[in-house]
């Protein structure tokens, strides 16, 4: 018997158990201090200073410089290893996916990276680590190359997904025998829209998720356990077949 082919949607869920918070859940970012959409807003981030400068504050002191994998992120490269994926996707920037041991070409950040920093006239692109080593002095950092705005490589509320990670994800959604989303919402389009693109293409559709989502009256099974302990078994189930 030929073994599913499975695709994985990972969401802010995933990582909130190595100490990032999410931002939509009940003690999410956004739940809590809705103002700090904001500084997630490409508009308000091109026209004000202050916008930027408390972005840049806030990339400085993210927890994702010092998280590790979970035991939920390790599971799932196993996943992909072994060969019953051949990634996966993700809304996170966080690069825990990497962390757990996936190569760049296997995980599809569909929201883009923390890692890297992208001036947005003249396109440079640089370490977002170098960028916040000059906070100090400069706390709105400008492009040395043409003086134009830096701008973390992550897709902002206004920007498009990248095309390239987005048909991607479209492929594997179209294609597989089991679409797994977890620690998501999938309330945040076009990515959410990829769980039902898979259920319309005759997929089973799994869910790990504490809250519930628009596409749980679509999934095969609904599962509400931790991530951290949940994840593992499941994998464990679906490398079985």
């Amino acid at each position: 018997m030929t073994p599913p082919r499975v695709a994985v949607l990972t969401g802010a869920g995933i990582s909130t158990g190595s100490g990032i918070p999410d931002f939509r859940g009940p003690a999410g970012v956004w739940t809590l201090t809705p103002e700090r959409a904001a500084l997630l807003d490409i508009d308000a981030y091109m026209s004000s200073a202050k916008i930027r400068r408390d972005g840049w504050a806030e990339w400085r002191d993210h927890p994702a410089w010092s998280a590790q994998p979970s035991a939920a992120h390790v599971a799932l490269a196993r996943l992909v290893t072994h060969g019953a994926a051949d990634c996966v996707m993700t809304q996170n920037f966080d690069g825990l996916h990497q962390a757990a041991g996936l190569a760049a070409d296997q995980v599809v950040e569909l929201h883009g990276t923390l890692r890297t920093t992208s001036c947005v006239a003249c396109g440079l692109q640089l370490s977002t680590a170098s960028v916040i080593e000059r906070l100090g002095a400069e706390p709105d950092p400008a492009c040395r190359a043409c003086g134009g705005v830096l701008k973390p490589d992550i897709v902002y509320f206004g920007e498009q997904l990248p095309e390239a990670a987005l048909g991607r994800a479209i492929r594997e959604a179209q294609e597989c025998d089991v679409f797994v989303a977890i620690g998501t919402t999938l309330s945040v389009y076009p990515v959410a829209g990829l769980a039902g693109m898979a259920v319309r293409a005759g997929a089973d559709l799994i869910i790990v998720n504490a809250e519930p989502t628009d596409y749980d009256a679509d999934a095969a099974r609904v599962i509400r356990e931790p991530i951290e302990s949940s994840v593992p078994a499941l994998v464990e189930v679906l490398l079985a077949h």
